[in-house]
């Protein structure tokens, strides 16, 4: 879903592109940047049992880390969040840009992040400078979470709510 001026260069998806895929290092799904406070996408995505949730953003404000730990907590998943980290250097000289005109300005600050299942940041975040965040990731941690708390389990009262999802491709023109 495009945010903001984004409307005016990208166009609309649909549930087609809402995949978790099993991997060798577990089920890992995305949700790109400000989708990532849509309270019912991340429930789909928790209902299809993701465990590496990538969130990867254009967001480098203090506010992003609480909002991936929320995730984390909630979904009793990994969070993998990265942001990348831009210095005007980065682009053509002759692209005029309104934040910097100094070649080293930072331009996107970063603040890329890993979070357990019960909100605790294992890596980052990380300002101000290119990294590669690494982390030990114990699988077992989500199960030991939703003991406790499962949005989608037993503590998801379908006898009140329900969610559907359509994941079919939608045409542009019928």
């Amino acid at each position: 879903m495009p945010t903001g001026a984004e409307r005016l260069v990208w166009g609309y998806g649909d549930g087609s592109t809402l995949p978790v895929h099993d991997t060798p290092l577990g089920r890992l799904g995305a949700v790109i940047c400000w989708e990532n406070y849509m309270p019912m996408l991340r429930t789909a995505m928790y209902a299809k049992g993701v465990e590496l949730y990538c969130a990867p953003t254009a967001d480098d404000r203090e506010t992003w880390l609480p909002t991936i730990r929320h995730i984390a907590m909630e979904g009793r998943c990994f969070v993998l969040s990265s942001c990348q980290f831009l210095r005007r250097s980065d682009l053509p000289d002759d692209i005029p840009n309104a934040l910097s005109d100094d070649r080293e300005g930072i331009l996107m600050r970063g603040g890329s992040a890993i979070v357990d299942p019960f909100g605790r940041v294992l890596a980052g975040p990380c300002f101000d400078q290119e990294a590669i965040l690494c982390a030990e990731l114990d699988l077992d941690e989500i199960a030991r979470g939703k003991y406790d708390f499962d949005v989608v389990g037993h503590y998801s009262r379908p006898d009140v709510f329900q969610l559907t999802v359509n994941e079919e491709v939608q045409k542009p023109v019928v």
